[in-house]
């Protein structure tokens, strides 16, 4: 059976799990012909002398989280969790900043990209190569992470404990679903991914940012915006955010609560008063793959902090 491709347009339909799952399979490209998983797989053999190139994140992540990562020859720059995959790996450059040339120096048998990899460019390269390629739409909603784990367990020939690691993601999310059914007023929340020259760029809807915030039970202050876009000093002051949402980068300044909020754009809102700024590892906010109901959790308790919202139970489970 050939797989399906899945479009971004796709992502707004509502799927039972076993059309989800079909759907966010993945799309498998050899030398410019499609090839179904079980002709990609092929032996077990063949499946430990493979050569991964991993392009994303998240599929990084659950590489490493199946214990398959010997197959790995190199990583792209936003696989930073864990910390070894960078250390061990050869980095490939960033997912949407390709060089075909980087990519196939390392004689890969199976390059594996996450939804919006590029440039365009780059991936045809790939393709005319010859080299086999899977295609993982990147997928925010609770069932479609754990349908990503399962589609990438799939392609590795490590379906069951892929499968095992799928049920533990959704019984994480579903124990989420339940301390946010609780929130009796939902928190406004503001992402903003940079600060440059004066110019806000946040989160809207149909991003990631927009996803985490309301697995967190908040309501994105930025909703009237579509992806990634600036947002005026005006528009923010109206939005009245009670919280500020941002990215915590480990290798350069971070924005501190007091240069915040000396801004004019956030020095009259509801969050300026508390100086009500949370920062989180770019990753494990906005990853979307195992470790999200736990990164959701977190940014709940830090949106309610009179709530005392409890650790998961199932952050623990084997």
């Amino acid at each position: 059976m050939v797989a399906r491709t899945v479009h971004p347009a796709d992502r707004s339909r509502q799927f039972d799990r076993r059309e989800l799952s079909a759907a966010i399979g993945l799309t498998l490209l050899a030398a410019g012909s499609l090839l179904s998983p079980a002709g990609l797989i092929g032996s077990a053999r063949a499946q430990a002398s493979e050569r991964i190139v991993s392009v994303g994140g998240v599929i990084t992540e659950v590489i490493y989280a199946l214990g398959l990562q010997d197959r790995v020859v190199g990583v792209d720059s936003t696989s930073q969790f864990p910390p070894d995959a960078l250390r061990e790996k050869k980095n490939v450059g960033y997912v949407r900043a390709l060089s075909a040339e980087g990519v196939l120096s390392l004689k890969p048998s199976l390059v594996m990209l996450i939804d919006g990899a590029g440039p365009p460019g780059a991936v045809s390269l790939l393709n005319e190569s010859g080299v086999k390629i899977a295609r993982f739409p990147d997928d925010t909603s609770a069932e479609g992470v754990a349908a990503k784990i399962e589609a990438i367990g799939a392609v590795l020939g490590a379906a069951e404990p892929a499968a095992r690691l799928a049920a533990q993601t959704r019984a994480r999310f579903e124990e989420l679903a339940a301390l946010r059914g609780a929130i009796a007023k939902p928190r406004r929340v503001l992402f903003v991914l940079s600060l440059q020259n004066g110019r806000v760029l946040v989160g809207g809807r149909n991003s990631s940012a927009d996803a985490i915030i309301r697995h967190a039970g908040g309501i994105n202050v930025a909703d009237g915006i579509e992806g990634y876009k600036t947002m005026t000093d005006e528009a923010i002051m109206a939005g009245a955010p009670d919280m500020i949402l941002m990215m915590r980068n480990s290798s350069s300044h971070n924005t501190t609560p007091d240069e915040l909020f000396a801004m004019p754009a956030f020095a009259e809102t509801p969050a300026a008063k508390q100086k009500r700024l949370t920062t989180m590892d770019g990753l494990y906010l906005l990853g979307f793959g195992p470790r999200t109901p736990l990164a959701a959790r977190d940014l709940m308790a830090a949106s309610y902090p009179e709530s005392a919202i409890p650790p998961l139970k199932t952050a623990t489970a084997p």
